[in-house]
């Protein structure tokens, strides 16, 4: 049995505040979005000198995550790239880590996974935070397929009725107090 396994992604994002959870669910349910699941979320990120680090656990899962992204920071959607190691057992790899590096953020959140046309749609309730709506879509990094995927993610923001002046540019580490 592998104990690691990789991948590495293109996408193009976008991340948003909403006030109604409810509202935003129903609209998915209407365009006829597919629920996948509800997971608890446990992403604690690390500080590092480019990019994004964040080790993610996910309640009653056996695996934890360790994402590595760089991503633009920009209201609207985003370019990024993902690295993803999936970790079997991690509790030793997860010791080591907090010995090595320092922790800047815990993040802790409850997220509906939702699929509709090829992007996947999170429906997150951010402790100390708020609630949030993510949109990811893999893109093939061309130019022009990304400006498509943007198209694609802007008229799905207006399908749902998110307003403009809620997209936000960063993530919830740059959101959240640093932890103490």
């Amino acid at each position: 049995m592998r104990r690691i396994e990789e991948s590495e992604s293109k996408l193009v994002e976008l991340k948003a505040k909403i006030e109604d959870l409810k509202s935003v669910r129903k609209h998915l349910r209407s365009l006829g979005a597919r629920y996948i699941g509800t997971f608890h979320q446990i992403d604690t990120y690390y500080e590092v000198p480019k990019g994004r680090l964040k080790l993610r656990e996910i309640k009653g899962k056996d695996r934890t995550e360790l994402i590595y992204y760089e991503r633009e920071d920009i209201p609207g959607p985003k370019r990024s790239e993902v690295f993803i190691l999936k970790i079997q057992k991690p509790q030793t790899f997860k010791m080591l880590f907090e010995k090595v590096l320092e922790k800047k953020v815990l993040i802790d959140k409850t997220r509906e996974i939702y699929r509709y046309k090829g992007t996947q749609i999170h429906l997150d309730k951010v402790t100390g935070l708020g609630t949030f709506i993510e949109f990811e879509r893999k893109t093939k990094g061309f130019p022009d397929v990304i400006q498509k995927d943007r198209k694609l993610l802007e008229s799905l923001t207006e399908k749902l009725g998110i307003a403009k002046e809620n997209l936000l540019e960063g993530s919830y580490s740059d959101l959240a107090s640093p932890s103490t």
